[in-house]
């Protein structure tokens, strides 16, 4: 296993991704290309003690920022370490890429340099939320506008990844809402909702609402990635919220001290629950090879845990069993428009043979 990472991309890059690539390094056998500027990461391995004999390095000192357009992946600077990491992946030169980069350019950069699955129409963003029962949101973020058959294949993939890195054997979805009746939502979930309750190979089971999916109401939850986002935004904040809320407490006097000094392990899984360094890099899923975004503001531990998921995400061969399913989904979809097609001639026939008797 090869895992290529992009040291020199995110807020704390590239201190922090470098300690954290290092600490991942200690944890598995897989081995390292590093891309970055070759002389900085030299100097942090030294400054800090990194036996760095296990790692390759390919040299670059152009880097994308947060605010540099998507394309530049491509364009301005597709020699940039993301660009250059992407490329070494579709040359077939590692097996999974790690970044805590801008976004929009690693997902276009994924998307045109890597490339998606053949036949799959959108690859998108997966994110495990921290609820009750594991579940993957999806789209987290890639696709601001989508169509009903979009988010049916987002559930085909989802529910992929769900079966071969979870281990669930029979996922379930749920397409985001704002009820759970069929007559809720926008057009587009209107029609989402009859199309996925007809789509084969996934369980679905309805619409859910934002408030149920962290009750464990479904193991994959379908939505466009501008919704995604917010949604996915909005509940690391309240869970932040809460925990500064529940220690507040806890430091309110003399009594409540003792109180936290009593339960403080059972706060501390509390905090792990809610906290997004512990659940890893999100997958971009519909990609023809691994490739992870971690958290833009990752430190050591969360980048360390990202590369785990990397990892996982690169030995479950998903991309296959996506592959596999998305193929059998197109076909299942063709017929279904094709049988759809059949019933308005039918209809137009009969609709023309009444007039001609009358």
């Amino acid at each position: 296993m090869r895992v290529i990472v992009d040291v020199m991309s995110g807020d704390n890059a590239p201190g922090e991704i470098l300690k954290g690539t290092v600490e991942a390094a200690a944890e598995t056998n897989a081995s390292f290309i590093l891309v970055g500027n070759e002389e900085e990461i030299n100097t942090l391995a030294a400054e800090n003690g990194y036996d760095l004999r296990r790692f390759d390095i390919i040299h670059t000192d152009t880097v994308i920022t947060m605010e540099d357009d998507p394309l530049s992946v491509v364009r301005a600077k597709k020699d940039s370490s993301m660009g250059l990491g992407l490329r070494l992946l579709s040359e077939g030169r590692g097996d999974v890429f790690v970044s805590a980069g801008n976004t929009g350019a690693l997902f276009t950069g994924a998307s045109l340099i890597v490339r998606r699955i053949r036949g799959v129409r959108r690859a998108a963003i997966g994110t495990l939320l921290p609820t009750a029962a594991p579940c993957l949101l999806l789209d987290s973020g890639a696709n601001v506008t989508v169509n009903a058959e979009d988010l049916s294949e987002f559930a085909v993939m989802g529910s992929a990844y769900m079966r071969k890195v979870a281990g669930i054997e029979d996922p379930t979805v749920g397409l985001l809402n704002n009820g759970v009746e069929e007559h809720k939502g926008t057009p587009l979930q209107i029609e989402a909702n009859a199309l996925l309750a007809k789509t084969p190979d996934i369980h679905y089971v309805g619409n859910v609402e934002g408030n149920a999916a962290a009750f464990g109401a479904c193991h994959v939850l379908v939505t466009d990635g501008f919704t995604g986002n917010v949604f996915l935004k909005s509940a690391e904040g309240i869970g932040k919220l809460l925990l500064h809320a529940v220690k507040d407490v806890f430091l309110k006097n003399a009594v409540t001290k003792l109180s936290a000094l009593l339960v403080r392990r059972s706060f501390a899984d509390l905090k792990r629950t809610f906290d997004p360094a512990e659940h890893g890099g999100a997958p971009f899923l519909g990609i023809s090879k691994p490739v992870v975004k971690a958290h833009g503001s990752s430190d050591a531990r969360a980048f360390k845990n990202a590369i785990a998921a990397a990892v996982s995400y690169a030995e479950s061969d998903v991309i296959y069993e996506i592959a596999t399913a998305t193929e059998r989904h197109r076909a299942l979809l063709a017929e279904m428009q094709n049988e759809a097609q059949r019933g308005v001639e039918n209809a137009d026939a009969a609709e023309k043979k009444e007039g001609e008797q009358a």
